[in-house]
């Protein structure tokens, strides 16, 4: 079992909505660099489950996000239920890195959408 927090305060969530393309998701680009800077926990939740569009504009970002909380022992997670962000994903082979979460509450426990548990540290590994 690897490192997880023992209370879900511990965990920063990022949530985004609407579309995020190259001109919408600077702000979501900002909530991501503030929890990288940020002395907090290395555990992070980026909530999609509101975002209806999205481009390859957001890779770079939640990469260097996931890059930065692994450095620091922790995780980031993204919750995401339409099929788009899944096929971006797969398309930018990011999956590896970022399975899906129904719901932020899932990401905090490690369940993944499909029912497995994801834990160990192996599993958090680049596609």
């Amino acid at each position: 079992m690897g490192p997880y927090p023992s209370l879900f305060d511990e965990c920063s969530v990022i949530r985004a909505r609407g579309e995020l393309d190259l001109t919408t998701t600077p702000g979501l680009v900002r909530d991501l660099e503030d929890v990288r800077r940020g002395s907090g926990p290395p555990f992070l939740i980026v909530d999609l489950s509101g975002v209806t569009f999205v481009d390859g504009s957001v890779l770079d970002p939640l990469s260097a996000a996931w890059d930065e909380c692994r450095r620091r022992g922790g995780w980031a997670r993204v919750v995401y239920v339409r099929p788009c962000i899944g096929l971006l994903f797969r398309a930018g082979a990011v999956t590896g890195r970022f399975p899906r979460y129904a719901s932020v509450q899932d990401a905090w426990r490690g369940l993944l959408a499909d029912g497995r548990e994801q834990w160990d540290s192996a599993a958090d590994q680049p596609a």
